[in-house]
């Protein structure tokens, strides 16, 4: 129970219906040409907001709200902290181009959970996924040049969808088609089942050509249907540029030692291993 309350789950906003009705791109590479260029934009930033976390554990409902500083540096590295029961460390994510982690300290759920990106198929199985919060920002990757996807257009968003090689769908993604930045991103399993979404709105320009939603909501779906949900919301004002030195960089994007947590786990291929 303890660990099917750990998988990743988030609410997010209901993707809203545009207001104007522009024209999609033609084809999938098209549309993945524009999304690239975004990403190329990205730059480091950091931001200070607030965290609404609902999560279940020994068979209940526990709701926490709180505030938190993020670092980031794309396209990999992100630091997130949450101040919970006056630990301005309650809660810790963060992730650098080898390895992925997230502690947190709420006695209900005191925990450490950490993978590195080449053992892991399913960093999604946290209860808040760096990898999602970075495709949060926009920061979502294509591969292949677009030619795994395929494109549609729905309503006035342009809609990119993956396949697995069995026809299975693996991922969505909503552009929305006037700004073209990204509103939605639907993950599925291996079944081609719904297991997350993550939700952006409320975007702003930080500098020429890079724009970061302040709002980022993410749901996911655990077993028998149970949902976890997180929502932050960035303060407009603290979303801003930053510059890293190396010494800062090494402080915010080196996994910490797990000391102090009642369970310990390590994510393989999907599969949490108690160590």
């Amino acid at each position: 129970m303890f660990a099917a309350a750990l998988i990743v789950c988030g609410c997010g906003p209901e993707l809203k219906l545009t207001k104007r009705i522009c024209p999609g791109k033609r084809t999938a590479g098209e549309s993945w040409d524009v999304l690239n260029a975004h990403s190329e934009n990205a730059l480091s930033l950091r931001a200070n907001g607030q965290c609404r976390l609902r999560y279940y554990a020994e068979r209940r409902e526990h709701n926490e709200n709180f505030p938190v500083k993020l670092w980031a540096n794309p396209p990999a590295e992100i630091y997130l902290q949450g101040d919970v029961a006056f630990d301005a460390r309650g809660i810790v994510l963060g992730s650098n181009e080898d390895e992925f982690w997230l502690a947190m300290k709420p006695k209900e759920i005191s925990g450490y959970w950490w993978g590195r990106w080449s053992d892991a198929n399913c960093p999604e199985m946290l209860m808040i996924s760096p990898k999602l919060v970075l495709e949060g920002f926009g920061i979502v990757a294509l591969d292949s040049g677009g030619s795994n996807w395929r494109l549609s257009n729905e309503g006035g968003f342009d809609v990119l969808t993956k396949h697995n090689t069995r026809g299975v769908i693996q991922k969505r993604i909503y552009v929305n088609c006037c700004d073209y930045l990204i509103e939605k991103v639907e993950y599925f399993d291996a079944r081609g089942e719904a297991i997350a979404v993550v939700e952006m709105d409320k975007y702003k320009e930080v500098s020429e050509g890079f724009f970061v939603p302040s709002a980022i909501k993410i749901t996911t779906y655990g077993e028998h249907a149970v949902e976890d949900a997180v929502e932050v919301n960035f303060s407009l004002g603290s979303l801003k540029v930053a510059s890293f030195t190396d010494r800062q960089r090494d402080r915010l994007f080196t996994r910490p030692e797990a000391r102090g947590f009642e369970h310990i786990y390590k994510i393989v291929d999907g599969e949490m291993i108690e160590q």
